[in-house]
């Protein structure tokens, strides 16, 4: 499944509406270095996935979907790389927003791409409005409070944290939006989609601990997350512990696939996007024990 062009033509329909006539010209070129270029792309993948699985019968609704989805994801990032959060240097290997652009218009351009967000969706709802609507609640409700993203940089600030309820709203809330939201674009239930968004976010969340306690090769800093004294997976279960935990979590989301008519290619999606994601463990220097 190759959708990388239709995700950045939605993107980039995103961007030229954000740069269009009388726009501020540093913060629209702003919002284009949070999004462009990307990472992998892979939560709007998802979402596509998903819908092309059960049957998509609307790719104007399933395309807005994705970019609004990936567009508060990257302002989620504008937002975590600040000052107040993690006061990253980089981001995908090159300065982070606020270091190129300054604090207001990292600021500024993360509540822009959340407002974007929203706007793509509203512009194509007359296709489907029931439909629309039930994005447009499902990408705020796992965007803010009590179980989205906010929730999760929010439980970074309590005294004791729930793991597993830090990775659910951090980043399984994202994860949980795309396979909900592909469902909904394709006029389908969500309910029925949650439990596989949940184990891909938490599986994604457990490999970017392990990557920032094991992996150099990130375009970032490693070591963040016992710097800033956050909760991560390697630091409960162990580094081994961890890799443990990501196979079995991995494992439960090919499981829980729901039936529908796309299944085994969402599956085999699925299983490329855990491949590329588990950390391979580091080889071990000449003439050292096994252990």
């Amino acid at each position: 499944m190759h959708f990388s062009p239709r995700i950045e033509s939605a993107l980039g329909a995103a961007m030229a509406q954000a740069g269009g006539q009388g726009a501020p010209p540093r913060l629209a070129a702003a919002l284009d270095h949070a999004v462009r270029p990307g990472g992998a792309r892979i939560r709007p993948t998802i979402l596509i996935a998903v819908a092309q699985a059960c049957g998509e019968d609307r790719p104007v609704l399933t395309d807005a979907a994705a970019a609004a989805l990936e567009l508060i994801h990257c302002a989620s990032l504008v937002h975590d790389d600040l000052p107040a959060f993690d006061d990253a240097a980089e981001r995908r290997g090159k300065p982070s927003l606020h270091r190129a652009f300054s604090e207001p218009l990292a600021v500024l351009a993360g509540d822009s791409l959340i407002l974007l967000a929203f706007d793509r969706i509203a512009q194509v709802g007359a296709h489907e409005p029931a439909r629309a609507l039930a994005l447009t609640q499902c990408l705020a409700a796992r965007s803010g409070m009590p179980g989205g993203i906010c929730a999760g940089q929010g439980w970074e600030s309590e005294p004791s944290v729930d793991l597993d309820a830090y990775h659910r709203a951090k980043t399984g809330a994202l994860f949980i939006a795309a396979t909900r939201m592909g469902a909904i674009a394709a006029g389908h239930d969500a309910e029925p989609w949650d439990e596989l968004g949940a184990h891909i976010g938490a599986a994604f969340q457990i490999a970017d601990d392990l990557r920032d306690a094991c992996d150099e090769a990130l375009g970032k800093p490693v070591g963040q997350d016992a710097a800033h004294g956050r909760p991560s997976a390697v630091a409960t279960y162990g580094v081994r512990g961890a890799r443990a935990r990501l196979r079995e979590t991995l494992g439960g989301a090919i499981a829980s696939i729901p039936a529908c008519p796309g299944e085994a290619a969402l599956a085999r999606l699925v299983t490329h996007y855990a491949e590329r994601m588990a950390p391979q463990p580091a080889a071990a220097p000449p003439g050292a024990g096994r252990g």
